[in-house]
């Protein structure tokens, strides 16, 4: 039996339906993220969920319970929320605020024990704020209150927290610190988490499963591997221009338009940067050989005008070899970003000869290359 579900479960506002057939499954300790498009209705979803708005029709069900029949003390003990609202107490502390969250386990005037208190002070530590415990909550910044927001949630000690965007506003520290901390309550607690994210690597990286929302409907759902497997990502954000690749979670810019003015040979990663580089400075070019698992590849494929590539573990066709040649011959310019030479890739250093041999220009760097184009236009 499933720990967390909904079942034909219909979101939106005033009767009017948004969303509909959401049917979802989580086991105890998972967690699962809501992704897609600005609007698509993700945070209607989660509040739907959490009873900030009424649901159309369907269930949500908690330990095969459904939480819409649940008093507000009853689900405030079982689930946790933190949304996206602005929450902004006057003279409160950050303390004040994170014991607010074990409100529904206290006795009727709320009186905290030296337990709660405790509990307190775990939660402050789980996200890095103690040095923030007795600063007033209304003088933080955007990052800090989610943090605060964060520890009140986990303080309140429940089965499910529901988190809408959490890492809005978060720099990168405390982004990755954050769902490190969700990861640990998921697999140490068994908390069984939902929330919603912008940032797609990182959903691709803490989720156990991904809800691609889009449309009218659930458009996938399953693990984040299956989901976000192929061009799933441009089609679900609809990307016409640039690239996202879900082996690395980079997204990549369009590739710069034009015939290649250069043949850049890298491998091993000291491509990379260069092809980042060239995309930048929107100087077209041409990219080779690389090897199919290579981490160049996937990059010179999303930013190169003609990429040449060979089979992983096996030697370089003299077909291949050829080809990549009698494109370095007609661009008429090299840039050799460092790649170290040997046995397998041997033809990199072969065709550094044959340009060599041509008398073709072999640059080191792209500021090279950008004086050189530039004083050729100068003299032209």
């Amino acid at each position: 039996m499933s720990y967390f579900e909904t079942e034909n479960l219909a979101v939106g506002y005033r009767g009017n339906i948004l969303i509909h057939g959401i049917n979802i499954t989580l086991q105890k300790g998972q967690i699962l993220t809501l992704i897609g498009p600005n609007g698509a209705g993700k945070s209607t979803i989660l509040k739907s969920i959490t009873r900030q708005l009424r649901t159309i029709s369907g269930s949500v069900y908690v330990q095969g319970r459904d939480v819409h029949r649940w008093s507000a003390r009853e689900l405030a003990s079982h689930l946790a929320v933190v949304l996206t609202d602005r929450v902004d107490p006057e003279l409160m502390t950050c303390r004040e605020l994170v014991a607010l969250g074990r409100y529904p386990h206290t006795n009727a005037v709320g009186k905290l024990t030296a337990e709660d208190r405790r509990k307190v002070d775990e939660a402050l530590a789980l996200v890095g704020g103690e040095e923030l415990a007795e600063q007033e909550f209304s003088t933080l910044s955007d990052g800090q209150k989610q943090r605060m927001l964060l520890a009140r949630a986990i303080c309140q000690d429940t089965e499910v927290i529901v988190l809408d965007e959490p890492t809005a506003y978060l720099d990168i520290r405390y982004k990755v610190e954050l769902l490190d901390v969700l990861r640990r309550l998921a697999r140490e607690k068994g908390t069984t988490i939902l929330l919603s994210l912008h940032e797609i690597d990182l959903a691709y990286k803490v989720s156990d499963q991904l809800v691609c929302v889009k449309g009218d409907t659930i458009s996938r759902y399953g693990p984040p591997e299956e989901v976000l497997a192929g061009d799933a990502a441009q089609r679900l954000y609809d990307m016409e221009r640039g690239s996202y690749d879900p082996l690395f979670g980079s997204v990549e810019l369009p590739c710069p338009e034009g015939k290649p003015q250069v043949f850049v040979i890298g491998g091993a990663g000291y491509g990379v940067p260069v092809y980042r580089r060239l995309q930048r400075e929107q100087i077209p070019f041409a990219a080779g050989i690389v090897f199919e698992n290579d981490v160049d590849t996937p990059v010179a494929r999303a930013l190169a005008a003609e990429v040449f590539t060979a089979p992983a573990f096996e030697p370089v066709s003299d077909e291949v070899f050829a080809a990549a040649r009698a494109v370095l011959l007609r661009i008429g310019a090299v840039l050799d970003a460092g790649c170290p030479v040997g046995a397998f890739n041997r033809c990199n250093g072969r065709l550094l000869d044959a340009a060599r041999e041509a008398e073709i220009p072999v640059f080191t760097n792209v500021e090279q290359l950008a004086m050189c184009n530039e004083l050729l236009a100068i003299s032209c």
